[in-house]
């Protein structure tokens, strides 16, 4: 809660400090969005971290499933990289840059998932 109360602070100084340069040094303005938005996605790698590491912690109960458990984390990975990169294009002014990062995101997601959408339609193909 702490650590999400310091990244909340982080942001607004950010904008207040990038809405002062603005309007004189636009360039300024968003330099420092981008740096704040560097410092804050450092900060999510490191609860990445932590996360993965009880993600270890569930590998031990699906036995067999440990693929699975990959592809979910893949698909998470590409979502946010996706997101974070599309938001600072869109920042930047680059709307259509911004638009053919997500589209790659997406279609990445489903190139991701195809594993699991074939294995269920094994399980469908073996019942029948």
């Amino acid at each position: 809660m702490a650590e999400m109360i310091k990244i909340g602070m982080l942001g607004i100084v950010g904008v207040l400090l990038a809405a002062q340069f603005k309007s004189n040094k636009p360039e300024y303005s968003m330099l420092i969005g981008f740096g704040i938005s560097i410092l804050i996605f450092s900060f999510s790698v490191g609860q990445v971290e932590a996360v993965l590491s009880q993600f270890t912690l569930l590998e031990k109960y699906l036995g067999g499933a440990k693929g699975y458990l990959s592809i979910l984390i893949k698909v998470i990975g590409i979502t946010y990289i996706c997101e974070f990169s599309a938001g600072i294009c869109k920042d930047a002014g680059f709307g259509a840059l911004s638009d053919q990062i997500e589209i790659i995101g997406k279609l990445s997601v489903i190139f991701a998932g195809l594993p699991v959408l074939f294995a269920v339609i094994e399980q469908i193909h073996g019942m029948a």
